[in-house]
């Protein structure tokens, strides 16, 4: 069983769909499934249970895919280690990032990236940045830039590249509401995160100030917070960064509220074990602190 067949595996397993899989891996469905079936013969077992309508792993599936990356990954180490001899890195990471992510540090970093590793080619996911953590340790990802939670993952390294406060925001057409002193937060329509680290700060100030917010909408990803609350619809929750980098940004106050919310620190996540590849190892070593927004 050789490298590619694991990796067709693994796509498979990771998109339990034969379509995309075989476009991913650039082979038709038909050698895709016959591929598999003949890793299953050499295996013995069933690693997919599938019909007409549906994939899924198998109980079986889920051991093997276990081994599955963990050879794929000792794998790359080998085949980076054998490239750092010879001189020069070459290869691909895949990263995960939310869109402000993207426009606000990571151009530098990559730029930068290129520059001392021009055959390295990063291939770039954005999406909420919620998911950066589950992503990496699902595998799907090597690195990724999100939140650092209170408590890592065991398994899980965090380098930091940015600390920026968690503000609440309001528009300048509601900011009438908040020209009287202390806000009557129970009254306030909040517009905030469905889940997350965000959320769950903001459900902890809220605790301890003894306050029942009236949450008039909960949304997915951030800048949906910022467009919300720039149309006037009440009281949002955001990252600093997230504010400055956002084409309203000129439609929205910042609401300074005792006691202040905890600072955000912003950085790479990747496995321990991915730190092995000398090609993480790099992308690694271009981050050398943090710097407050």
């Amino acid at each position: 069983m050789d490298v590619r067949s694991l990796q067709q595996f693994v796509h498979l397993a990771d998109t339990l769909h034969f379509g995309r899989a075989s476009e991913a891996c650039h082979i038709s469905p038909s050698a895709l499934s016959r591929h598999i079936k003949h890793m299953e013969e050499l295996l013995g077992v069933s690693l997919f249970a599938r019909d007409n309508r549906s994939v899924a792993l198998t109980a079986e599936g889920e051991l093997f895919l276990g081994y599955a990356r963990d050879s794929l990954a000792q794998w790359d180490v080998v085949q980076n280690q054998l490239m750092e001899r010879s001189g020069e890195l070459h290869g691909e990471i895949s990263m995960y990032c939310s869109v402000t992510a993207s426009y606000s540090f990571l151009f530098d970093i990559l730029s930068a990236f290129r520059e001392a590793h021009p055959r390295i080619e990063i291939k770039l996911h954005t999406g909420d940045p919620e998911h950066s953590i589950n992503r990496v340790m699902a595998g799907h990802e090597d690195i990724a830039i999100g939140a650092r939670p209170a408590v890592l993952p065991v398994g899980l390294s965090f380098k930091p590249i940015k600390s920026t406060p968690l503000v609440f925001i309001v528009s300048d057409k509601q900011s009438a509401l908040l020209q009287l002193g202390k806000p009557r937060w129970g009254k306030v329509p909040m517009i905030l995160s469905e889940t997350g680290l965000g959320r769950r700060r903001v459900d902890d100030w809220f605790t301890a100030q003894g306050i029942q917010p009236n949450v008039y909408a909960q949304v997915a990803g951030n800048e949906a917070i910022v467009s919300m609350v720039s149309l006037g619809f009440g009281v949002g929750v955001v990252p600093k960064i997230v504010l400055d980098n956002s084409p309203l940004a000129d439609k929205i106050r910042v609401i300074d509220v005792e006691p202040h919310l905890e600072t955000y620190d912003v950085g790479l996540f990747a496995l321990d074990k991915k730190l092995k590849s000398p090609l993480i190892r790099a992308f690694w070593s271009l981050i050398r602190g943090t710097a407050s927004s």
